[in-house]
Parts: C-alpha cells; structure tokens; sequence
C-alpha cells in the first residue's frame, strides 16, 4: 500500500498517475456519497491547502483521496487548524471489500503526521466526515482506528458522522455536533 503525492511528482508521472485515476470506477450506490475522482485530484493540484494522493494497492491505482490543512470544519469540527481534513476518499469500486480503504486510512494519518512535522503545523490528527448511510465507509474507518466523535449536518447529500484519529500518544477530542 503507498499514497503518491501528486504534487511531488514531475509532469510526465503526475500525468500517469492522472490517467489511472480518469479510469476509476464508482459505485452506483456510492455516487451520492463522492466526488468525481479526476476532478478532486484535479481540485486539489490547484489549491496550495490540499495534498491529492493516488493510493496504489498491489502495484495499481486502487483509489483517491486528499489531506487538507485549514479546513477541518468543513466536516463538522470544532475549528480548521487543529486537525487535517481527509477528504474525497475514495476505493475504485472493482478494489473494494478487500480492506484497501482500511489500509488507506491509517496510512493517511501517517502521512498527516509527517506533514504536520514537516511544515511545524499545530495539527493533532486526522478528521473527516462519513455519510450516516454509508456503513461500509464507517467501517473501514473505524477499523483504521477513527472514533465518531458526533452529528454534523452540513454534508450535501444528509447527515453525517465526524470521525477523528489522532496521532499516535495523543488522545481523541470530542466535539458537540448535535
């Protein structure tokens, strides 16, 4: 399991990358619930907050998603500085059930963490927001070890759970959703 940084790569790589994103497959049940894959990767060269990362799984592209730094509450937390927000997750629909997203998810705490100390941010984990009709994705992230941490109703497509993980030696916040 690897997250490629999108950002890192030279222009020749960076457009492969892209190419196997622009083939992956979303599930017709999951629509409502993502974003297009190519568009969020897109979405995020262009902003310096966001980090888009291809996940590769067995040596193919397996999925997307995105780290972003100030804008946690956008998924229902308390503020935008003391957590990344982890955002347009998503398993090509062929790949899921095979627990790439559980693996994903860990590792791209791993990866705020690193960032975090990089850049000397004040960030304390990782945060995101799940659909409360998604269960499957609540699963996955609560294998990978994030804790719901309360109702956020600002989601697009109904409520939403907030989930959060710290980094390691740091404990869980709560938040008050409603």
């Amino acid at each position: 399991m690897w997250l490629i940084p999108l950002k890192l790569l030279d222009d020749d790589a960076r457009a492969v990358q892209l190419g196997t994103v622009a083939g992956m497959a979303i599930a017709a049940a999951q629509q409502e619930f993502v974003g297009e894959p190519l568009r969020m990767m897109m979405a995020g060269l262009e902003d310096a907050s966001r980090y888009p990362y291809v996940i590769e799984a067995n040596g193919k592209g397996a999925g997307v998603m995105t780290l972003q730094a100030g804008a946690a509450s956008l998924a229902g937390w308390d503020d935008d500085d003391s957590a990344w927000l982890l955002r347009g997750f998503l398993i090509d629909s062929r790949l899921q059930g095979k627990g790439i997203g559980t693996l994903a998810a860990v590792a791209a705490v791993e990866e705020a963490r690193k960032l975090t100390a990089r850049q000397g941010g004040g960030q304390a984990g990782v945060v995101l927001s799940v659909n409360e009709r998604n269960p499957a994705a609540q699963a996955a992230y609560r294998k990978a070890g994030f804790v719901d941490t309360g109702r956020y109703l600002g989601g697009k497509a109904g409520p939403q759970r907030t989930m959060f993980k710290a980094f390691e030696g740091l404990p869980a916040r709560s938040v008050n959703n409603g």
